[in-house]
Order: structure tokens, then sequence, then C-alpha cells
């Protein structure tokens, strides 16, 4: 008498590949994650360094002569350079002003870009730091 015992169930290669696909596709969620990560920090760098162009006018407008020379000394903007530090890669902002004009600007997450803004008006990322340390109080 044969008796025909069918085995269910899964085969050791079979469970081996299933890991293997649910770990490669977990690598590339994790690596979205940490990209969405370091935009997240950038856009708040950004928007902390655009709010400080308004309070750079307050302080312009409330200096008699006007002069933008207390600009990045003012507590107001100090608070603004600290909250653009970026929290990913721990860059912080640096700030330069003169009489007549100033600008501050970060390191972005990436390293190889730079977002400045300055008493022109202007706000964007640039490919290199324009050397604000310098004594240079413009972006471009």
């Amino acid at each position: 008498m044969i008796q025909n015992i069918s085995k269910r169930g899964f085969t050791l290669i079979e469970l081996l590949v299933v890991i293997a696909i649910i770990g490669i596709l977990a690598s590339v969620v994790l690596a979205s994650l940490n990209t969405a990560r370091d935009k997240g920090a950038d856009a708040a760098a950004k928007s902390s360094l655009n709010n400080i162009r308004a309070q750079a006018e307050i302080v312009y407008d409330d200096a008699s002569p006007n002069s933008y020379a207390a600009v990045c000394t003012d507590g107001n903007v100090d608070a603004g350079l600290d909250a653009a530090t970026n929290a990913i890669s721990g860059e912080t902002a640096d700030c330069f002003d003169v009489a007549d004009s100033w600008a501050a600007g970060i390191v972005l997450s990436d390293g190889t870009e730079y977002y400045c803004v300055d008493s022109t008006g202007y706000g964007g990322t640039l490919a290199s730091d324009p050397a604000l340390a310098n004594g240079n109080t413009t972006c471009n």
C-alpha cells in the first residue's frame, strides 16, 4: 500500500528569496526617507533666512541714521540665524553687515550648494559660497 502524503509549505530557498526581496524594498524606502528629511531641513533653513529679510528692514528703519550695521547683532535676526541652523548637516548660518548692506547664508545639506539672502532683496541658491566671511555683503 502506497501512501500519497503531500507536504505543504515553503522550501528554504523560497523563504530566503522572499526575505531578500523584503530587505531590498526596505533599503529603498529608507533611502527615500533620508532624502526627504534632508530636503525638509533645507526648506526650514531657507525659510528662516527669508524671514530675516523683514527683520533686517525693521532694524534699518529703527536706526538713526538709517543703517544695516546692527542687523547681524539684532536679537530677532540672531534668533532667525539660530533657527536657520541645518538640523541635518549641523551647518550654521553666516551673517555679515556694514552700514549700507548685509547678507546671510548657509551651506545646504548636500554640502555643495549655498543659500543666501541679502539687502538687495536677493534670496536664492548658489553653486558656491559667496565668501561672506571676506566682508562681501551681497550674494552675487
